[in-house]
């Protein structure tokens, strides 16, 4: 199949900057794709980089589009190279537009996205203590898993503001911890015990999920040792950021949850084949891509998900909403 290929860069800003232990990230870039078949029909995809969480830059991805004609073919996407992961998932999404269940509305930007009682969401609380003036909005707008960013300030306050975190949200809540690789051995010890003492404690209304990424990614050895030392499970998510790096933590003995993040991990098709072979405990994560992205990364949760955990695509709230955004980024050009 040959189809004619154009390219639109974007720029959102959040509502607030998104403070991790990365730093602060205050606007979401990337790259909306637009592929036309030979019978006119549009595909559309989004490459939605984050070069410190190990996918290419957004430099990187615009130079690839750049250097491509203007008419291309399947072969040249599924040769895409492993160095460009999040091109990898935006040009697949794109040619293998509309093969799923939810597609596009007749307004051309009116993106269909399946949050309805196939899903449930992850909300993502800000770090520190904003979250407990934070969570009530989200959990009157129907989230029940919220995911808080450890990691940030020193770990003594972060541990005060933990137990009133506990303590104020309403029973059967549901609670992610994300270190993004932000915590030291000692410190992920301390993290872990004291859930660790809270999950013992059967007065406790709420359940701690598990703690996400506590160290970086080149202590996988430690994360190993720490999963099988405590109650509390671990997640991967930058350490498995990547399809090679998921292959290889697999490889390594982690038989613990994984956080993918379709948006950046590389081809679709291959994460599927991968994930129906060795049917991995997946959790499905934004990047905080736009409704396009979303849509796909969605389809692949829903197709992959195996043991019911909420997608944590809870994010919206993060950025104003704005209806044409695609029309308006299309025509403005």
């Amino acid at each position: 199949m040959t189809y004619r290929f154009q390219f639109r860069p974007y720029q959102r800003r959040f509502l607030r900057s998104l403070t991790t232990n990365h730093g602060k990230w205050d606007i979401r870039e990337g790259i909306i794709l637009r592929l036309t078949d030979e019978s006119g029909k549009l595909g559309w995809g989004e490459i939605a980089p984050i070069s410190w969480f190990g996918s290419e830059t957004l430099e990187q991805a615009l130079d690839f589009c750049r250097q491509l004609p203007r008419e291309i073919t399947d072969e040249i996407i599924f040769s895409i190279p492993d160095e460009l992961p999040a091109c990898q998932f935006g040009f697949e999404s794109a040619q293998g537009w509309g093969s799923g269940e939810w597609g596009v509305g007749s307004g051309g930007d009116n993106f269909i996205t399946p949050k309805s009682s196939l899903f449930l969401y992850s909300a993502l609380l800000v770090a520190g203590e904003a979250a407990l003036n934070q969570w009530e909005t989200l959990w009157q707008q129907g989230y029940r898993t919220f995911k808080w960013k450890i990691g940030v300030y020193a770990i003594a306050d972060e541990l005060k503001i933990f137990e009133s975190l506990i303590h104020t949200l309403p029973a059967s809540t549901k609670l992610r911890l994300d270190a993004n690789g932000g915590l030291s051995y000692e410190e992920a010890n301390l993290w872990l015990w004291t859930c660790d003492n809270l999950k013992a404690n059967a007065e406790l209304p709420i359940e701690i999920e598990f703690i996400e990424q506590p160290l970086p990614v080149e202590q996988f050895q430690g994360m190993l040792e720490l999963s099988m030392s405590y109650e509390t499970a671990i997640a991967l998510d930058e350490s498995v950021a990547t399809l090679r790096q998921l292959a290889a933590c697999h490889q390594q003995g982690w038989r613990g949850i994984f956080v993918i993040k379709p948006g950046i991990i590389g081809s679709p098709s291959r994460l599927r084949k991968f994930c129906h072979q060795h049917q991995i405990d997946t959790v499905f994560s934004s990047v905080f891509e736009t409704a396009i992205a979303r849509l796909a990364a969605l389809q692949l949760a829903a197709e992959l998900s195996r043991n019911n955990r909420a997608v944590g695509f809870g994010i919206d709230h993060f950025f104003e909403q704005e209806e044409t955004w695609l029309q308006t980024l299309w025509n403005d050009l």
